[in-house]
């Protein structure tokens, strides 16, 4: 076996049929990391002259000139390989080492322990228990789930070998209904040219500001438009609704509400559904007023509702980013925009549908809990990922673990 550092086009072909292909771990990551201070190679190992294991490696200087070595979504090996795993792993650390590293962070692209819908752990499935323990014997350390770059909890959806009528007859009854809704009142969904991706970004720094978390900047959305948009690997979507339009709509359905209420007031028989309809028109009613607020407003007969990001690289669709305006929620339009992209990745041959991330340890009812929620409706399945590992280097590993613990502690005396 010999390790060697190859080109982009070596990696990406590698990469492109390796089972444990990952959009995170593409080429396409590294190139959106031109024009910033992080360093982008590629290593593999070689077997007669073929590649049978490699990675993308991310650089980064921190202190004392010393850089942060990260393989996101690495390492593309056999781990149960140990004689090509280890000499993988050795050959990295002289490598990260002669290039002033101190420190790797691997985060494989294996479940942990294979679980349900629930989150419950599948009793018989997958279990790589002994691959965690691989690691570690390796020297690597689990980085605890609150510090992770990644994300390691998800939920997902098989699409392989289902139709949309498939899809959609397992879903929750709920979420199907207000899908159904949502097409009928008259949301519409919409892809973004890359001069309107400040559409989208607004609707994140509203979501950001109000949920309490961080935005990346508009030039990484547009970076991975430019990337990723002309091979059809990425969507900028937003779901739309002409308010006249809907309101009307509201008020044509009172008018037949009211009509079949007087054609059946006379029979005592229809007093159920006589007080359904009612309560639709007192609905509707309040739905009107809201409306009518909305647009005394804005003055706009379109409003933007919500936002999503998606990447489409085989075998998955993953739904990346998201926000939507919290006035305009009762809209419920990011259940269309997931149905939209499940369909799409049907159409499309995708194995897989991402909802991507879920909070750690789901079955303990954490907080966000309601993000779950939202996504199990659905169906699907909880994924566990092996998690987030970092290989100490040099002595800097601790000593600028110990610098960071005494800030730590400087700034909680202060």
């Amino acid at each position: 076996m010999k390790f060697e550092i190859i080109t982009e086009k070596e990696y990406h072909d590698y990469w492109e049929k390796h089972p444990l292909k990952d959009f995170l771990s593409s080429p396409v990551i590294g190139k959106s990391k031109e024009g910033t201070n992080w360093q982008v190679s590629y290593a593999c190992v070689k077997e007669k002259n073929k590649i049978i294991a490699a990675c993308m490696l991310l650089s980064y200087k921190r202190k004392l000139n010393k850089s942060e070595f990260y393989s996101p979504r690495g390492l593309l090996v056999d781990y149960e390989n140990d004689k090509l795993l280890n000499f993988f792993i050795s050959s990295l650390k002289d490598y990260i080492k002669k290039n002033g590293g101190y420190e790797l962070k691997i985060e494989p692209n294996v479940y942990y322990k294979q679980r349900d819908i629930n989150g419950d752990i599948v009793e018989g499935g997958i279990d790589n228990t002994h691959i965690r323990q691989k690691l570690f014997d390796l020297g690597f350390k689990l980085t605890p789930q609150k510090d992770c770059k990644q994300i390691i909890w998800m939920f997902s959806l098989n699409t392989k070998g289902k139709t949309k009528d498939d899809i959609l007859n397992e879903m929750k009854p709920t979420t199907r209904n207000i899908i159904r809704k949502t097409e009928k009142i008259g949301i519409t969904i919409r892809e973004l040219k890359y001069d309107e991706l400040d559409t989208f970004y607004k609707i994140l720094i509203e979501t950001g500001a109000r949920r309490n978390f961080k935005i990346r900047e508009l030039s990484y959305y547009q970076k991975m438009y430019k990337l990723l948009h002309d091979t059809n690997e990425v969507k900028f979507l937003i779901t739309e609704i002409n308010i006249k339009d809907y309101l009307e709509k509201l008020r044509n359905e009172n008018k037949d509400s009211l009509n079949k209420i007087e054609n059946m007031k006379d029979n005592p028989h229809n007093a159920g559904k006589i007080k359904e309809l009612t309560a639709i028109i007192g609905a509707n009613d309040k739905r009107i007023k809201t409306v009518n607020e909305i647009y005394e407003k804005t003055g706009k007969d379109i409003l933007t509702l919500s936002g999503s990001m998606f990447i489409m690289i085989k075998p998955q669709v993953v739904y990346l980013s998201s926000g939507n305006y919290e006035e305009y929620m009762f809209f419920n339009s990011q259940y269309l925009i997931q149905w939209e992209m499940i369909k799409y990745a049907i159409d499309n041959g995708f194995d897989k549908y991402n909802f991507y991330g879920i909070p750690a340890d789901i079955n303990t009812k954490p907080k966000n809990y309601g993000l779950y929620e939202f996504k199990k409706g659905f169906n699907g399945y909880v994924e566990e990922l092996l998690g987030e590992f970092t290989l100490p280097i040099t002595y800097h590993y601790y000593l600028f673990k110990a610098i960071d613990k005494l800030k730590s502690i400087l700034k909680g005396k202060s």
